[in-house]
């Protein structure tokens, strides 16, 4: 493989700026650059949920994701280009019928807990969900997301899937919504 990056200290964004993939110039502070760093930033969560994950299959389907979410955020970066495709989104359903259908039900809310494990693939199904509502806003009505957003909206459920899947595989007790504990009490 040659060499791509040679040059990592490049000063080239001191003033505020960055360049697109396709050598345009924008303010770092552009909405496709917030866009581009929030994709990053849940494939970095990604990334600590496989650090954590228990089992192996598991991780190889994140390892996936991560190989997805970096093709998205390289995506984004040439304005104009189909960001994911419709088989990208099948994978993710797939797997979330897979791993779903040996779950109990669910009759209450869960909270982000339980495991450390647990709590970091919450964190990244909000961090995706996040992703999904600035994809949805930066590309209201444009074709080119429809894969992208449909695929984001998968991966947070596949991600509080495995959440509840890795409780099944370690023991975590999941943490459930009790309405009583947050009811206001009045004197």
């Amino acid at each position: 493989m040659a060499n791509r990056l040679t040059k990592i200290v490049t000063r080239g964004g001191d003033k505020g700026e960055t360049s697109l993939g396709d050598g345009t110039r924008v303010p770092k502070d552009d909405a496709r650059i917030n866009l581009l760093g929030e994709v990053d930033e849940l494939n970095s969560w990604v990334g600590v949920v496989i650090a954590h994950l228990a089992v192996g299959d598991l991780a190889k389907l994140f390892e996936e994701v991560q190989h997805d979410l970096f093709d998205l955020g390289g995506a984004l970066c040439f304005p104009g280009t189909e960001l994911l495709s419709a088989a990208h989104v099948a994978r993710l359903d797939e797997a979330a019928e897979r791993l779903n259908k040996d779950l109990p039900p669910l009759k209450e809310f869960i909270l982000p807990g339980g495991a450390p494990v647990l709590g970091f693939c919450h964190v990244a199904r909000t961090t995706c969900r996040r992703v999904e509502r600035s994809m949805t806003t930066f590309f209201r009505d444009e074709p080119a997301a429809k894969h992208a957003v449909q695929y984001l909206n998968r991966l947070s459920d596949v991600l509080f899937v495995i959440a509840r899947v890795e409780a099944k595989i370690i023991g975590a007790k999941e943490v459930y919504w009790q309405k009583e504990k947050s009811a206001s009490k009045s004197d």
